[in-house]
C-alpha cells in the first residue's frame, strides 16, 4: 500500500512540475488567477479536482 501511495505521490510532483517547466509564462498566469479567486469559487475548483481524481482511480482501478 506504501509503494502505490508514494508512486501516487510521485506522480503528482512530475505532472504539477510539467506546466511551470514547459510554460513558465503560462503557469504564473494560472497561479495568478488562481489567487484572484475567491474562497468560494477556489474550494469548488478543488472538489471538482478531487472528484474528477476519485472518479478517473475508480475507471482505472476497476
Amino acid at each position: 500500500m506504501w509503494q502505490d501511495f508514494l508512486a501516487a505521490l510521485a506522480l503528482v510532483f512530475v505532472i504539477e512540475g510539467m506546466l511551470p517547466f514547459l510554460s513558465p509564462g503560462g503557469y504564473r498566469d494560472a497561479v495568478r488567477r488562481l489567487a484572484e479567486l475567491g474562497d468560494r469559487q477556489l474550494r469548488a475548483f478543488g472538489l471538482g479536482a478531487m472528484a474528477f481524481g476519485v472518479l478517473l482511480l475508480y475507471l482505472v482501478r476497476s
